[in-house]
C-alpha cells in the first residue's frame, strides 16, 4: 500500500525544521566547507544537519516505507515514493543573516514531483503545493498562488542566484537572456522561486542544481500556472541547468534565447 501524506504532515515537518533553524539563525556558527565540484566554498552548519535529522526522524516514524534523499545525509530506502529534502537551501545567506534561505521539503512518486513546501520561518512565510493547488501563508494572510502572465521577454524580470558560475557553462546563453529581459536580479535562492509562483518574478534560471534544490519547488510553481524544466525542455526533478517561468509562452521564448 502506497500511503501518502496530506498537507498537514508537510507543515508538521516544516514546524519541526523551523524550530531547529531559527535556534541557530543570526547566532555565531561554526561553518564547515564541503567539497563540491565547481564551488570554491560550499558551507554547511549545524542548522543544516540538525534540521535534516529532525525531518528524517518524523518521516521514518510515520512513513517508514518511503525513501528519503537529503542534501546532508544522502539517500536511504527505496521504492516509488521518495522525500527530497534541503534543510537549509541558501546556507550562504543563512550565515550572513539574510532571510532568503528556506527549508525545502518535496515528495516524488515514480520520480515525478507530487507535493512540495518551502518554509522561511524568520519572515513567517510558507509556500506549499498539494496534489491540485498551491498556497502561501505569511504576514499578509493566506491565499492561493498565481504566477504572472507576462509573454514578452522585454517586460520580464529574470532572477539568478549569482553570475559567477556562468563562465563555466558557455553553452547557456546567459548574456543573451540578460539583454532580452527588462531587468535581472541576484541573490534570492529558493525565495526567488517562491516569488515566481507568487507572481513577482517571471523567470528563474540556475545553471547547476541538485534534485534537493528544485523538487519541492516544482509543484509549487506548476500549480501556480508556471513551468519548470531543464534547458532541453525536459522534467527538472533530476536537477542540472534549470529554468522556471511564469507561464508556458515566456518559458518557450526564454529557452530559445538560452539555447541560441
Amino acid at each position: 500500500m502506497n500511503r501518502l501524506p496530506d498537507a498537514a504532515f508537510l507543515h508538521r515537518l516544516a514546524d519541526a525544521a523551523d524550530e531547529v533553524t531559527l535556534s541557530h539563525y543570526r547566532k555565531r556558527l561554526d561553518v564547515e566547507a564541503k567539497v563540491k565540484p565547481g564551488y570554491r566554498f560550499d558551507p554547511v552548519t549545524a542548522a543544516d544537519r540538525d534540521a535534516e535529522r529532525v525531518i528524517r526522524s518524523i518521516i521514518e516514524a510515520e512513513f517508514p516505507e518511503h525513501a528519503v534523499l537529503g542534501e546532508e545525509f544522502g539517500e536511504a530506502g527505496s521504492g516509488p515514493t521518495k522525500w527530497v529534502i534541503d534543510p537549509v537551501d541558501g546556507t550562504r545567506p543563512f550565515i550572513c543573516g539574510i532571510p532568503v534561505w528556506g527549508t525545502l521539503i518535496g515528495l516524488t512518486i515514480e520520480g515525478r514531483a507530487h507535493m512540495g513546501l518551502m518554509s522561511q520561518p524568520f519572515t513567517g512565510e510558507r509556500f506549499w503545493a498539494t496534489e491540485t493547488e498551491t498556497w502561501a501563508r505569511g504576514p499578509l494572510g493566506l491565499g492561493r498562488l498565481r504566477s504572472r502572465e507576462t509573454e514578452d521577454l522585454s517586460h520580464a524580470i529574470l532572477h539568478t542566484n549569482s553570475p559567477e558560475r556562468y563562465p563555466d557553462f558557455p553553452e547557456i546563453g546567459f548574456a543573451g537572456i540578460q539583454q532580452a529581459v527588462q531587468m535581472t536580479r541576484f541573490g534570492g535562492e529558493c525565495y526567488a522561486f517562491a516569488m515566481l509562483a507568487a507572481g513577482q518574478i517571471d523567470l528563474c534560471l540556475e545553471p547547476s542544481l541538485q534534485p534537493y534544490d528544485i523538487v519541492a519547488l516544482i509543484p509549487i510553481i506548476e500549480r501556480a500556472g508556471g513551468v519548470v524544466s531543464d534547458l532541453g525542455g525536459n522534467r527538472a526533478e533530476n536537477g542540472g541547468a534549470i529554468l522556471a517561468s511564469a507561464n508556458a509562452r515566456i518559458h518557450e521564448a526564454a529557452l530559445r534565447v538560452l539555447n541560441s
